[in-house]
């Protein structure tokens, strides 16, 4: 894990976040690139100094956050992308292989009954990197223990396991393992693959009507640092995948929330 993106919002968290990935970076000796995403307007019409006026507003942003947190030695490269939040974060990523992404719950939304923002859920639902969600305010702590809860124990790429393995060599943290099994539970999906069984510390297969409902049931239980789950099209977030927005009283967590890329 060597470059970490934050995308910088309107929040006021943008700086806690900030600080909480170069805290990580600084631990894991990752560099950190810092975007402020605006949206370019048609250049019909003489909309060019509005567009000018745009880049500067997003270029103050990013000096105004990057100012006010403790670098510590950690390489901090911050630049403004035009576009739409997807497609910026896009052409970043393939100039620079990303290998996480540390989000704010609410980048710009400002609802308290909201857990995942509009921008932050559409970034955690349609981007294909691997998204650390923050809490807000939350400082960096060295997770001790994490619990990752899965459907599908195949995970044929071996890369998509990479961040959990990053925690648990960095930091020595306990990966508990909990496997549900549903009633769309096929015989492939209860085996484990070789690559997951290297890094588990313990393996509990529950019965669930769905890897919601099992964390929910399972956390207390566990009571990990740092919860991580799969971002399948028919996993964790089956039924939170209709919107971007995510309201607290559908789901929420007051723990960092690990969010792993695997495609269906």
């Amino acid at each position: 894990m060597k470059n970490i993106l934050v995308p910088v919002g309107s929040s006021a968290n943008a700086i806690s976040n900030l600080q909480y990935a170069i805290d990580l970076a600084e631990s894991i000796q990752a560099n950190v690139y810092v975007v402020s995403v605006f949206q370019e307007l048609s250049k019909v019409g003489g909309l060019s100094k509005v567009n000018t006026i745009l880049k500067e507003e997003s270029e103050n942003r990013l000096d105004e956050v990057v100012s006010q947190v403790n670098k510590k030695g950690v390489q901090v490269i911050a630049h403004p992308v035009k576009g739409d939040v997807l497609e910026g974060i896009g052409r970043i990523s393939k100039q620079v292989p990303i290998d996480l992404m540390v989000l704010s719950p609410r980048s710009n939304s400002i609802k308290e009954e909201v857990y995942l923002g509009k921008t932050s859920g559409k970034l955690l639902k349609q981007t294909n990197i691997p998204i650390l969600v923050v809490p807000e305010g939350a400082k960096f702590q060295p997770p001790k223990t994490m619990l990752m809860a899965f459907k599908n124990g195949t995970f044929e790429n071996d890369n998509l396991l990479e961040a959990v393995r990053q925690f648990k060599q960095s930091f020595g943290t306990e990966v508990n393992v909990l496997h549900v099994e549903t009633p769309e539970t096929t015989e492939e999906m209860k085996n484990v693959t070789p690559n997951l069984k290297t890094i588990q510390n313990s393996y509990t297969q529950v019965e669930a009507a769905t890897t919601f409902q099992a964390v929910i049931e399972y956390f207390q239980q566990f009571n990990p640092d740092m919860l991580c789950v799969i971002r399948r099209k028919r996993g964790f977030f089956k039924k939170l995948w209709e919107k971007n927005e995510i309201h607290k009283r559908e789901f929420h967590t007051s723990k960092p929330l690990l969010v792993l890329p695997v495609q269906d």
